[in-house]
């Protein structure tokens, strides 16, 4: 075996261990909370992914999980940190997560694409999990997105942009031929969600 399949190996045996301990993790039911709104405290999400607390950085990682498992995106689009007892807003410069693995297990149709956030969030992607495109400014290119629960979602680093262009194939669609990837049975198109 080669250093590349040993790399191989040890990343797919990584991920499969963080997404058994995903299944162990219970999320916490922030959905069913309705505590008071308390404001702004000055908690911030940088595009990268870094956490911020009245703009000096939050380096403890086990916080920042912490406060990541306590994210709820309402219907009013702002994202607040919940607890049982208050709500507070977190200011998103784009999404709250950023996926920065991914494994491909299966191959074409039966292809499934299993990515693990910075937060150690681990997600099929698939009809409960979808990707979609979003348009960056003109010319700029697509920008994709997984939902990982509730109504949030996780930028994919451009590594795995890479790595899902190297995924795409064509299909015919009411006519006309899209390229996009397969997972989870879903064909997800790479086109803006307009």
């Amino acid at each position: 075996m080669d250093g590349m399949e040993a790399d191989e190996q040890r990343h797919r045996g990584v991920l499969e261990g963080l997404f058994g301990r995903a299944h162990q993790r219970t999320p916490a039911p922030v959905a069913r909370w309705q505590p008071p709104y308390c404001g702004d405290i000055g908690l911030k999400i940088r595009a990268d992914g870094s956490w911020l607390y009245r703009d000096s950085p939050i380096g403890r990682e086990a916080l920042v999980s912490l406060f990541a498992s306590l994210l709820r995106k309402d219907a009013d689009g702002r994202t607040y940190l919940v607890t049982p007892s208050e709500k507070v807003d977190v200011a998103v410069e784009d999404a709250p997560f950023v996926a920065v693995e991914m494994a491909v297990q299966g191959e074409g149709r039966a292809q499934t694409l299993i990515l693990r956030t910075n937060v150690d969030d681990v997600v099929h992607c698939g009809p409960e999990h979808p990707l979609h495109f979003a348009e960056q400014a003109p010319g700029g290119g697509l920008k994709p997105y997984v939902l990982v629960r509730g109504r949030l979602e996780a930028l994919l680093a451009r590594p795995l942009v890479y790595e899902l262009a190297e995924l795409a194939v064509e299909e015919k669609r009411g006519g006309t031929t899209v390229s996009g990837v397969w997972s989870g049975g879903v064909f997800f198109a790479l086109l803006s969600a307009r």
